[in-house]
C-alpha cells in the first residue's frame, strides 16, 4: 500500500536516482528482525538459509544496507559486484525502466567504491543480527583478461573473512571481454586459484 502511494513520485525520478534515494532511505530504517526459518528453510554447503528467496547482487552494489534487506525477510542478501579498485561504471543513462513489464534493464557496468570501501560499508551496516551474506566479486574494467585473476584474488582474500559465500562474476555483459573468462580453460584456472 505504501508503495502504491509513493509509486508516482518514484517513477517521476530517473531510475538510477530513485534507486540511490531508496538505498539512502533504507539506511535510516530501524533494525528489522532476522527472518525465522520457515518450512522452506534449506541447508547448502553448511549454510542455513531461512528461506530460498534472496536479494541478488545489483541492488545493494556497495554493501550499504544488507542487514536492512535481511530484516525485510530475505533468506540471504548478495552485495556487489565489487572490484578491487573503485570504478565509475558505464556512462549514464544505464538503468532503464520497463514499466509495462514491471522490470528494469541494468547496464551499470560494475560501478562500485572498490572492495575496501564496500567492506567498510558492510561493517557500518551491521545492525546486531547476522543473516546469510554473499559478496559478488568481479574484475575492474581496465584490467586485461590475462591479469583478471589478480583482481579476483584480491577481492576474494579481502571478502573471505566477512562473507558467508562469495560469487565470482564472470557473466556480466556490461564489462567488455568478461565473458571470455567463461571458457573452460580460463574458468578452470580461475576457480583452481581461488580454491587454493
Amino acid at each position: 500500500m505504501l508503495f502504491d502511494l509513493l509509486r508516482p513520485a518514484i517513477f517521476a525520478l530517473d531510475p538510477e536516482r530513485a534507486h540511490t534515494l531508496t538505498v539512502a532511505a533504507l539506511k535510516h530504517l530501524p533494525p528489522g528482525r532476522k527472518p525465522a526459518a520457515g518450512p522452506l528453510a534449506t541447508e547448502v554447503a553448511g549454510l542455513t538459509f531461512p528461506n530460498p528467496v534472496g536479494l541478488a547482487a545489483g541492488f545493494d552494489k556497495n554493501g550499504e544496507v544488507p542487514d536492512a534487506m535481511l530484516g525485510m525477510g530475505f533468506g540471504f542478501v548478495e552485495v556487489g559486484s565489487i572490484t578491487p579498485r573503485p570504478q565509475e561504471g558505464n556512462p549514464k543513462p544505464r538503468l532503464f525502466r520497463l514499466a509495462e513489464d514491471r522490470a528494469v534493464i541494468n547496464r551499470m557496468g560494475f560501478n562500485n567504491p572498490g572492495i575496501d570501501a564496500a567492506l567498510k560499508n558492510i561493517a557500518l551496516s551491521r545492525r546486531g543480527f547476522a543473516g546469510v551474506l554473499g559478496i559478488n566479486i568481479g574484475k575492474n574494467k581496465i584490467t586485461a583478461n590475462d591479469q583478471a585473476i589478480n583482481d579476483y584474488l584480491t577481492c576474494f582474500r579481502k571478502a573471505y573473512p566477512v562473507a558467508d559465500y562469495i560469487a565470482v562474476n564472470i557473466s556480466s555483459p556490461n564489462t567488455v571481454g568478461l565473458r571470455d573468462l567463461q571458457k573452460p580453460e580460463a574458468a578452470g584456472h580461475l576457480l583452481r586459484r581461488l580454491k587454493e
